[in-house]
């Protein structure tokens, strides 16, 4: 029988997927990503998960997701073109819409929970 209840275990994620953003789409830094796939949906249109980089900053581009986020550990300052910088830390939750464009700063290892639609 499908589960129709799904735990973020965050003590238990499994193996992630790990990659470095586009080269040309890093500013600064060596960054390493991870994410965890955790679940999808309708036809995967909907999918949430655990992501984490280390520190640098690089060009964040969403395209047409829409993209809630809810930080569970460290630091980044998000700057949307034109727009002034906001620091995002533990406690801290966000949407990115679609045809957002700017820079994402880790200062500290962020970890956060993502859903994209």
């Amino acid at each position: 029988m499908t589960r129709r209840l799904i735990t973020f275990n965050l003590d238990n994620l499994g193996e992630p997927h790990e990659y470095t953003p586009p080269a040309d789409r890093v500013l600064e830094g060596d960054i390493i990503c991870r994410n965890w796939d955790i679940d999808s949906a309708k036809d995967g249109a909907v999918r949430a998960g655990i992501f984490e980089s280390t520190p640098g900053t690089n060009r964040s581009i969403k395209g047409e997701a829409w993209e809630f986020c809810a930080i569970l550990s460290g630091v980044a300052e998000i700057t949307e073109d034109d727009h002034e910088p906001i620091t995002y830390r533990a406690g801290d939750y966000f949407i990115m819409k679609p045809g957002y464009t700017g820079t994402w700063r880790t200062i500290e290892t962020v970890r956060k929970i993502w859903v994209i639609a």
